[in-house]
């Protein structure tokens, strides 16, 4: 094995600092690792978003596939899709006090992405 470099084994020098923690101060100190290692991906998670995601979202709100589509592509045109497409709709169809699916269908149609530019873009979200 000429040519390698052997790896010298240090594994009890940087275990030391968790040589005298029992099991649950191993296991605390295990998930405040982790916690930490996962923050910025929720981080992530919250502040950006993609086509696919607000489809998906839509899909489940109960709008077909079809229908998805032309909504996420609205809040593109009018660089919304950060705001969540589905929380653009159900704020709609509060603001408007009409069902959720039928504020969306009229989104497609063309109807009410000026209120909701007005909302989302105005600050009174």
């Amino acid at each position: 094995m000429k040519g390698y470099l052997k790896r010298e084994d240090d594994f009890q020098d940087r275990r030391k600092h968790l040589a005298n923690l029992s099991d649950e101060e191993l296991k605390s100190r295990f998930w405040e690792l982790a916690e930490k290692a996962v923050e910025p991906l929720l981080e992530l998670a919250k502040k950006n978003t993609s086509p696919s995601v607000e489809r998906s979202v839509l899909l489940r709100m109960g709008f077909s596939s079809l229908e998805a589509k032309p909504l996420v592509e609205g809040a593109i045109d009018r660089g919304l899709i950060g705001k969540g497409v589905g929380h653009i709709v159900y704020r709609m169809a509060k603001e408007k006090k009409i069902p959720l699916r039928q504020v969306g269908l009229e989104m497609i149609e063309g109807k009410h992405w000026d209120d909701a530019v007005a909302i989302f873009k105005g600050g009174m979200e």
